[in-house]
């Protein structure tokens, strides 16, 4: 499979529907009862070798990666999702060498008077440039 050459091969890797009972929250109340998240991850590599080798050496490791933030979304409770998803995406920009990791965070019964699909939010973590 010619992929170019030495030109590198972005590709978006995507874990979705991640759900995850947790403790975030404004309230007291939130923090103490929980409620279930659902949290969307996109993570785009630099470079994905696996697309000419076939070995996942060459690319993100998504068990690891959905391992990765179950933990960092049940280690700490945090007021918002805002910060959730940025400790999120900075522990997969941390631990695999992606250029961008964008992170969804939504609460699908949020404690509301009225009746929405789900509230959320979503975080853009950069890495920083190669050689900074």
């Amino acid at each position: 499979m010619d992929t170019g050459g030495d030109t590198p091969t972005p590709v978006l890797v995507e874990l979705r529907g991640i759900s995850i009972y947790t403790h975030h929250g404004v309230t007291d109340a939130e923090q103490e009862v929980g409620q279930r998240l659902e949290i969307d991850v996109a993570l785009e590599l630099r470079d994905c070798e696996a697309v000419a080798t076939d070995e996942l050496a060459g690319t993100v490791d998504y068990s690891e990666a959905a391992d990765l933030v179950v933990a960092a979304a049940t280690e700490t409770s945090y007021r918002t999702l805002e910060r959730l998803a940025s400790v999120v995406g900075e522990r997969l920009v941390d631990r695999f060498d992606i250029a961008v990791a964008r992170v969804r965070a939504a609460k699908p019964e949020p404690p509301m008077a009225l009746t929405i699909g789900s509230a959320g939010v979503e975080v853009v973590t950069r890495a920083p440039a190669a050689g900074a």
